[in-house]
């Protein structure tokens, strides 16, 4: 027979049971991909707690990772595969959120953590009082088993150089602090600073919060707040060297009498936010949205309606909302419930920066006691940990964040106020705007729009660090000049320097020169001059300082936290580090190159990542070899 004959024969067919297929199928079902061990699985239940009926939250995501990180000094992958199944997630969207945050680090098979990690603030302001120099040296003084790596602004510039030893933050940092600390030793305090540095003015004390006129004695004129002037502030954050108004202090000055006026009815929600709106209080965090239209925007929404707080702080530049809450966070918490009732929110999620660890753990303890003696029925109330990304301080990049995700900006519209947080219509605000509600609405609009100078009204918290004799959060009227705020709220300039320039907003604030220390410093006054105060976070350049400098820090910044979303902003910050970095700028192609990052990119990140650069070349092309 050819061998075309036998494939044309018919086949002899061998006979197969239903119990054969039934174990050949067991031996060849797998599933794909690397599976969990056992070891594995108990070690993350041990830290997130066995899988609930209903399976584990989605939005937890990011405190599951935190609390493995935390414990094991790192994200170990078998711990990541561990979690994406007590988690019922795909591994690959467990590790694009791992990935995403810096805080995080993880460890594929055979890699060990560090023992400890320093991290050293590379800010404008740390970078100006040597911290380059700590991460050069450190190393060798700390030993090989002490990782030392940069980190952006940590907020505490007006304790410049800082410095964070695992969690534990390291103020005015130097080798032998820093190492004191490695050691299990106590970082240095303010009641044990250098002189001078001890006496920063800042929000809280009893003369500022308390007993005192208001704009009475100041007739609201002028460059001073009068009794508004702040006293020296320790910044304990709760360890007990400052005067931190816990629960209790907060209710026998008066605290919760205004939300419960408001919740039992005696006074509407209507006048409430008429209050605001009369005062024109704008949102503290940068954008300086009006507060009380934000209100009743997001009131007049379909409920369920939620809450988010901002207080990622990341702004290169400010820690004003880390200062006032590590002295009054009933302040603000009283504010935000106030909120809630008046807008109808469900529930209220309070979004923190990892690197305020004291922060967090004053809030978790003052929340502790007033959830379990509660002046009136709270929303149900969730504080969630960033995991260090500037980005999220943009409020939809925060959104993400909360619901456990990459903290990527979303596309607008729609606008949180109508679909934000798990899709529900959310009231966003930030840390500060939220601390003056209870006094502007207790005292009255006018007590508010009493204070101002130049011409604007209202009150301002600016976070002043750089070459001053006396940096700190500084309480001043709205429009108060760079030139005033430095001599009479700063007690001049630094000894040995003299203004050359100045940072009125943060990192994405652009740059002036000294010429222009007259400006009113306000929202909407600095446009003109391709500035804006943003967070208000001033720095203080001199003489010995060039402003060239300042801008390529603040573009090394934004090329590190970019999400990498849109190319604009993602190559656009990269690219004009490198032509910045140059003896001589390329001015013609940085002025193509930041009208497409303005123009095209997603969110404020790259939009705003320019205006410094831009600064340099309208204000100081003389550094840089170029025509104004």
């Amino acid at each position: 027979m050819s061998n075309f004959d036998a494939l044309r024969a018919p086949a002899a067919h061998a006979t197969v049971s239903l119990d054969s297929l039934r174990r050949s199928g067991k031996r060849h079902a797998r599933l794909k991909g690397r599976q969990s061990d056992e070891l594995s699985v108990q070690e993350v239940r041990a830290l997130i707690g066995v899988r609930p009926e209903g399976g584990h939250r989605r939005d937890l995501l990011i405190e599951h990772l935190h609390r493995l990180n935390d414990h094991y000094r790192g994200l170990h992958d078998r711990h990541l595969v561990a979690l994406a199944q007590e988690m019922n997630l795909p591994m690959a969207e467990v590790y694009e959120v791992a990935s995403f945050y810096h805080h995080f680090e993880i460890l594929r098979e055979g890699q060990s953590a560090p023992a400890l990690t320093v991290r050293v603030c590379e800010g404008l302001s740390c970078e100006m009082q040597g911290a380059r120099t700590l991460l050069e040296k450190l190393p060798a003084v700390l030993g090989a088993e002490v990782r030392v790596i940069a980190a952006p602004c940590i907020g505490r510039c007006e304790q410049a150089p800082a410095a964070l030893v695992a969690q534990q933050a390291v103020p005015w940092a130097s080798l032998e602090s820093i190492a004191q600390v490695c050691g299990g030793g106590v970082p240095l305090t303010p009641a044990l600073s250098p002189e001078g540095r001890g006496s920063n003015s800042g929000p809280g004390s009893a003369r500022a919060r308390g007993g005192n006129s208001g704009p009475d004695s100041t007739q609201g004129k002028g460059g001073h707040a009068g009794p508004l002037d702040l006293l020296p502030l320790p910044l304990g954050e709760g360890r007990g060297e400052g005067p931190v108004v816990d629960f209790a202090q907060y209710q026998a000055q008066g605290g919760y009498a205004l939300a419960r006026r408001i919740v039992s009815g005696e006074l509407a929600a209507e006048d409430v936010i008429g209050a605001l709106e009369d005062s024109g209080l704008r949102g503290l965090g940068g954008a300086g949205f009006p507060a009380g239209r934000k209100w009743r925007i997001v009131r007049e929404q379909a409920a369920p309606r939620l809450m988010a707080v901002n207080i990622d702080e990341g702004e290169p530049g400010t820690f004003k909302d880390r200062t006032y809450l590590e002295r009054d966070p009933h302040r603000f918490l009283e504010g935000m419930l106030i909120a809630a009732h008046v807008v109808g929110t469900e529930a209220c999620y309070i979004y923190l920066r990892d690197e305020y660890h004291d922060c967090r753990a004053l809030l978790q303890a003052e929340l502790a006691k007033l959830q379990a003696d509660p002046p009136f029925a709270l929303p149900r109330i969730e504080l969630r940990r960033g995991a260090g990304a500037y980005i999220c301080g943009e409020e939809s990049a925060m959104i993400e964040s909360i619901e456990g995700k990459r903290g990527e900006p979303r596309m607008r519209p729609p606008y949180i106020a109508q679909v934000g947080l798990f899709g529900r219509p959310t009231l966003e605000h930030n840390f500060e705007t939220l601390y003056w509600v209870r006094d502007i609405v207790e005292r009255g609009p006018q007590w508010f729009t009493g204070f101002g100078a130049n011409g604007r009204r209202g009150l301002r918290s600016f976070s002043v660090s750089g070459r001053v004799r006396h940096p700190g959060v500084k309480l001043a009227p709205a429009g108060i000049t760079l030139r005033q705020l430095v001599a009479d709220r700063c007690g001049g300039m630094a000894d040995g320097h003299e203004l050359y320039a100045y940072l009125p907003g943060g990192a994405s604030g652009g740059i002036l020169p000294a010429s222009m220390a007259d400006i009113a410093l306000d929202f909407d006054t600095l446009q003109p001059y391709g500035c804006f105060i943003g967070s208000a976070a001033v720095i203080v350049l001199s003489q010995h300082d060039r402003a060239r400098d300042a801008a390529l820090n603040m573009m090394r910044f934004f090329e590190h936290e970019s999400c990498g979303q849109c190319t604009p902003c993602r190559v656009g910050t990269a690219k004009a580090a490198q032509l910045m970095a140059q003896p001589v700028w390329d001015a013609d192609t940085l002025r193509d190159l930041s009208e497409v990052m303005v123009d095209a990119s997603i969110c404020g990140l790259g939009q705003a990542a320019p205006n410094p650069l831009r600064s340099v070349l309208a204000h100081f092309p003389h550094e840089v070899g170029a025509q104004a």
